[in-house]
């Protein structure tokens, strides 16, 4: 009788920025299928979700990938039910509303590889600074580019597992990487992010090594931040068709209360990022436009050559920012345009 190992993944409740959690259920004669993959608990009182005298929280399978690292494995991504099964209030994939799945997403995931006893990153000397910024983008050679063993050895588990990873590049600073994942589906797309998010962290395991999804962790520097920005569209913006459509769901983001709505998700300390310098807009402004990298929101130059039908770029979530949520509000604002 075969046996599978389910490996249970979930956000816990802790605030300002949740954190993975995962563990292991071993199951007989598992067909694979999302549909068998049981439901189960865990001890949310463990986790910030639940008060210790009644601690029961429930994990909903809602993706399933095989788990390229382990035989006969595979990894649940789940959602935090309460013990009667209505939505966690940590729960940020329940406030998608994209129920026929027309948004599609393609998040860019910036993080740093950190050394966990020098409390700096990869490539940093104990004492002081790398050389500056400039030749560590998109760098090759020991003296620029710094982990890549684990970026690649990542980079093939999310590939064996299904996930729809379509590049990655080492960034700006020393130490800094960057994946990017697209689905079609803004539950899907916060699925996979979270689950590449997971495998990262369990790779970068094995060499000693932490992963910093901290926007600024390198505090009142020049080095650069680290961003998640979101490409997004929906059949609105896919078909167009005219610079008109593109201005006025541009503009549906511009007002105080919804610049302030979308800060409020996208990730603890932006400020710390969104200063208006490497190729970020002001924490407390919004701007759009067409090839700008300083914007909030960028219209690439491919959707205007293909005659305004693509899609736009918000540039202010953050590298920490949960990727369900960035959807959610993001899908909000976009259907209020209409």
């Amino acid at each position: 009788m075969a046996k599978a190992k389910l490996e249970y993944i979930w956000l816990d409740g802790y605030k300002p920025t949740q954190s993975l959690r995962s563990k292991t259920k071993i199951v007989k004669d598992f067909s694979g299928k999302l549909e068998d993959a049981p439901m189960w608990s865990f001890d949310g009182s463990s986790t910030e979700q639940a008060e210790g005298g009644s601690s029961d929280c429930l994990l909903k399978p809602v993706a399933i990938f095989p788990d390229p690292a382990r035989r006969n494995g595979y990894l649940v991504m789940t959602e935090v039910l309460n013990a009667d099964g209505t939505p966690h209030e940590s729960n940020g994939r329940a406030t998608i509303d994209d129920e026929d799945e027309d948004f599609w997403f393609g998040f860019e995931q910036e993080y740093f590889l950190w050394n966990p006893e020098t409390n700096l990153p990869l490539g940093f000397p104990e004492n002081g600074y790398p050389a500056p910024q400039g030749p560590y983008y998109c760098s090759v050679g020991a003296k620029n580019a710094y982990g890549r063993e684990i970026i690649e050895e990542h980079l093939d588990l999310c590939l064996d597992a299904g996930l729809n990873v379509e590049g990655i590049n080492a960034e700006v600073a020393a130490g800094q990487w960057e994946f990017q994942v697209f689905a079609k589906g803004a539950e899907q797309a916060g699925d996979q992010i979270w689950v590449a998010r997971y495998l990262l962290e369990r790779t970068a395991e094995k060499y000693g090594v932490a992963i910093n999804y901290h926007c600024k962790p390198l505090g009142d520097t020049d080095w650069n931040g680290s961003g998640m920005h979101a490409n997004f569209s929906n059949s609105v913006l896919r078909e167009a068709g005219n610079k008109e459509t593109y201005d006025k769901i541009c503009q549906a983001f511009s007002p105080d209360d919804i610049i302030k709505a979308h800060i409020d998700v996208y990730g603890a300390d932006n400020h710390l990022r969104l200063t208006g310098l490497h190729e970020t807009q002001s924490i407390d402004q919004f701007s759009y436009g067409i090839s700008d990298r300083g914007a909030s929101i960028r219209i690439p130059i491919a959707t205007v050559e293909n005659g305004w039908k693509g899609w736009l770029e918000d540039r202010r979530p953050n590298s920490a920012a949960d990727p369900y949520k960035v959807a959610a509000r993001i899908i909000k604002t976009v259907k209020s345009a209409s």
